[in-house]
């Protein structure tokens, strides 16, 4: 571990790691968004969303996100073996909802997506993102991290919960055009997130 480096927990072998999101990697961020929303969530997402995917229009919303976030606590983070980009996360302050309790466990850090390629599944690269979001949250003040999963994703559940999150009894309902997708908000206390 390089103790000059801001991201102490980014590195990794020469085979996996996980680093900050360049603009070069916009392509390839949300070539893994499709790919996997494709595959993971055809059941949950409108046909049209899938099937009419803008590569390029995905690219530049990513490489905005990457280079111009809309706020200094906005990240996004890659997972990579050797040089390919298979999985990323985005992360920042969750939007304020009235009369939202949570406010009193602290300052939030909203990872709003964490996506790893299917075919480089069960390799340790969720994990890997996760505990990177969770250090650079710990090391901006944040005391407690949030995300909202598709209450039919129990695979998203099962990684959440053996990384020691767990549901806060809040959801919402999204109108996807088609039908609508009650999301659960989950969530870990960063003292008990596990890293």
């Amino acid at each position: 571990m390089d103790p000059t480096s801001p991201f102490p927990r980014l590195t990794g072998s020469a085979e996996v790691s996980v680093r900050p999101a360049r603009a070069a990697d916009a392509p390839e961020v949300a070539r893994v968004q499709v790919v996997t929303w494709r595959t993971a969530y055809r059941s949950l997402l409108p046909a049209a969303v899938l099937d009419e995917w803008d590569d390029d229009a995905a690219a530049r919303s990513w490489g905005a996100a990457i280079t111009a976030p809309p706020t200094p606590a906005h990240g996004v983070l890659v997972a990579c073996e050797r040089e390919a980009v298979v999985g990323f996360a985005a992360y920042g302050p969750p939007k304020v909802v009235a009369g939202d309790t949570a406010a009193g466990a602290g300052p939030t850090t909203e990872v709003a997506t964490l996506l790893v390629e299917p075919r480089w599944g069960r390799r340790g690269h969720g994990s890997r993102l996760l505990a990177a979001v969770a250090d650079l949250a710990r090391g901006s003040g944040a005391r407690r991290l949030q995300t909202w999963l598709a209450e039919q994703d129990q695979v998203s559940a099962r990684f959440l919960e053996s990384a020691g999150w767990a549901p806060d009894g809040w959801v919402r309902t999204l109108d996807t055009g088609a039908a609508p997708v009650r999301e659960v908000r989950w969530h870990a206390l960063l003292e008990e997130a596990g890293g």
